[in-house]
Parts: C-alpha cells; structure tokens; sequence
C-alpha cells in the first residue's frame, strides 16, 4: 500500500469504539534506516468551552489490526 493510499482514513479505536482522528491530521513516526512506519502520531484536541488542549496519542505500528477502504482500525492494549 503506498502513503498517498493511507491519507483521508479515519482512525478508529476497537476498545473505546471512538473515532481518533483522520490520517492527514497525524504524523508518522518513520524509521529513517529502514523507511518503515513505526508508529501513527495522532493529535488529541478536545474543546472545552473557548479553550482548546492538546496533546498526542502515539500508536506502535503493531497495533494497528485493519487497514480498510474508509477507517484504520487500531487495538491499543489498556496497560499502554
């Protein structure tokens, strides 16, 4: 699968069964020797009243179970 093909796919946690965030609005963490993926940075923005705060929700490649034609379905272990 090439990385234009990942973009516009929602991510979505299997556990919580709630929506992460839209890949285009993350950043990849890649291994600069080998070129893998090692791991889906998500930005976790949350909106309470006028102020906004981030933070970031680091995926391992490993947990990621389904990459479909819509959504990325990811499976992060509670002890994470």
């Amino acid at each position: 699968m090439k990385l234009s093909e990942l973009g516009g796919k929602e991510i979505v946690d299997v556990k919580k069964a709630e929506r992460l965030g839209v890949l285009g609005q993350t950043d990849l963490d890649i291994n600069e020797r080998t070129g893998q993926i090692e791991a889906l940075i998500i930005p976790s923005l949350k909106w309470f009243g006028l102020r906004k705060q981030s933070g970031e929700v680091r995926v391992p490649w490993k947990h990621i179970k389904k990459i479909g034609a819509d959504m990325i379905i990811i499976d992060i272990p509670e002890e994470e």
